[in-house]
Formats: structure tokens, C-alpha cells, sequence
């Protein structure tokens, strides 16, 4: 085997299945699937219970592995400690190098943390009204709702996406939700709801900001890098496929040679700061 050769990411897929949609799994799947290999596919849940009845067939046609957990007590349902207990086995045991996380539900936050200050990356799947904190602990997470097939049968791809070939899995490759998302996450939010929201704005300038070289532009994968490793962020969640899609439709940034690698941005305050006068475009003056 040559030495140059970089194995793919393992990650282990943990489902709650009382907390997740059947419908979704597919795409979910695709989605680690450009991370890396999938190694681990289990689902939690009582399957006892007739709403979960709708998961049996998507359980044989993944190979994903069902668990069964027993409710303890009437209205409580034990799948979150049984997912925790066997997220921690994994990590001390099998070494994953990520873990993807299908839940709605804030109790995983903790494990999540943990999982992260460990070195494994992790990415989270939930519904739109998922709480800030769970969402915010994961190296990315997307809304369910923005998980949607293109024309291609791919998923869309983020600049800041190193390629899914290599095995470092930690959160500078990340994107998932951190700002306010005011309309649904499958719907495109237009420019001026996005230039409305300030923790955006703020987020995207300060990244651009950070990243930007003595001419004041900045590479857009090294932008999504600076976003990752400050919390998680996707702009799919806000309707957009890729980062620089979103960036240029807030109004606020210049793009340069875009379609290519090279994919640049800078922002238009900085920009006419520095030349003594407004630019074009600017309307706004976000």
C-alpha cells in the first residue's frame, strides 16, 4: 500500500428514532456518505411502539442495526441513556473518527461536548426546532428540512469541504446552524431578511474579516474554515447550497473568480473604506 495513501473517515451513525424521521434517512445517509465511511448504523428506539412501525422497512434496506430499549417509565422514554452509553463504548473502544447524530433532542448536548473535546468530530441532524444548544455543540448540524435531492441525485457541497478521502475529522470542515434562522430551512431566505439578521452578518463579516489577506479579500473555503471553528453553520439551513451562494446573496460582499477554487470574497464596507467612497451595489449599506 503506498504510504501517501489516506484511508476514509469512519463515523458511526447513532439514530433516535423516537426523536427522527423515517423519510430522512436517505439523505442523511448521502450526506455522511461525502464525509466518509459509515461504519457504525444503529437505531434507537422501542419498536415495541406502533409509531415506529414506520422504520422497519428503512432498517433493512440501509443495514442499519435496530436496538431495542424498553420505556422504564410510562411517559419517559430511555433511548437518549441508551445512545449515550454506547456513543461513549464507541469512543474509547472502536476510536470512530466522527459520529453523525439523528435526534431533536437538547439532553445529547453533554455527549456531544464530550464526543468533540475528544477529537471526534460530530454531526448533527434534527428538526428545525431543535434547541440552540444542541445544534451549536455540533461540529455541523443540518435541519432536516433542508436535507432535499437536487437534480444530480448529489448532495449539495460547501467550500470549506476538505475532500471526504481524508481522515481529519475535526470541526474546520464544518458548517451547520448558528444564527437565527427566520423561515423554514428549505426555503431561500432573500437578501434583505438575511442583511436583517445581525448574528449573520456578524458572523460572515468577522469570518471574512479574520481570513482576509492585505487587499482585504479572503478565500471562501478558509471563511467556512473560521465560521467551523467557531460554532456550527450550514447555509443550506438559510436555502443556499454553498457558502459563497449565500455570501453573495446577503449584498454585502464582493466575489471574485467565482466557479473556481480560487473563489474569493471581501466585503464591500471594507472595500470602500479603504477606496474613500461607497460601492456600487451597496444600496443597502448592510
Amino acid at each position: 500500500m503506498p504510504d501517501h495513501f489516506e484511508r476514509q473517515m469512519r463515523i458511526a451513525l447513532l439514530i433516535d428514532a423516537d426523536n427522527a424521521p423515517s423519510e430522512k434517512i436517505d439523505e442523511i445517509l448521502t450526506e455522511l456518505s461525502t464525509l466518509g465511511e459509515i461504519n457504525v448504523r444503529r437505531a434507537y428506539g422501542n419498536w415495541t411502539k406502533p409509531g415506529l412501525q414506520g422504520w422497519q422497512g428503512r432498517l433493512l434496506e440501509f443495514a442499519i442495526l435496530p436496538m431495542q430499549q424498553f420505556d422504564y417509565s410510562k411517559h419517559k422514554n430511555a433511548t437518549d441513556m441508551a445512545m449515550t452509553v454506547d456513543a461513549m463504548e464507541l469512543l474509547y473502544n472502536d476510536k470512530p473518527d466522527a459520529f453523525g447524530i439523528v435526534s431533536s433532542d437538547a439532553d445529547f448536548t453533554p455527549l456531544v461536548m464530550h464526543l468533540r473535546s475528544k477529537g471526534a468530530a460530530v454531526y448533527g441532524f434534527g428538526a428545525q426546532q431543535t434547541p440552540k444548544p444542541f445544534v451549536n455543540a455540533c461540529s455541523r448540524f443540518l435541519y432536516l428540512e433542508s436535507l432535499v435531492g437536487d437534480d444530480t441525485g448529489a448532495p449539495p457541497q460547501t467550500e470549506a469541504q476538505p475532500p471526504a478521502s481524508t481522515v481529519h475529522a475535526t470541526s474546520h470542515k464544518t458548517e451547520g446552524a448558528a444564527a437565527k434562522v427566520p423561515a423554514p430551512a428549505n426555503l431561500r431566505i432573500p437578501g434583505p431578511q438575511l442583511r436583517g439578521d445581525s448574528r449573520l452578518m456578524n458572523l460572515l463579516r468577522f469570518a471574512v474579516q479574520a481570513s482576509q489577506d492585505e487587499s482585504g479579500w479572503a478565500r471562501v473555503g478558509a471563511v467556512g474554515q473560521q465560521i467551523g471553528n467557531k460554532t456550527s453553520f450550514d447555509a443550506r439551513n438559510y436555502g443556499y447550497p454553498t457558502l459563497t451562494k449565500l455570501l453573495a446573496a446577503t449584498g454585502a460582499f464582493e466575489l471574485r473568480d467565482e466557479g473556481t477554487a480560487r473563489v474569493s470574497v471581501r466585503d464591500r464596507r471594507a472595500a470602500a473604506n479603504a477606496s474613500g467612497g461607497r460601492p456600487q451595489g451597496d444600496a443597502q449599506g448592510a
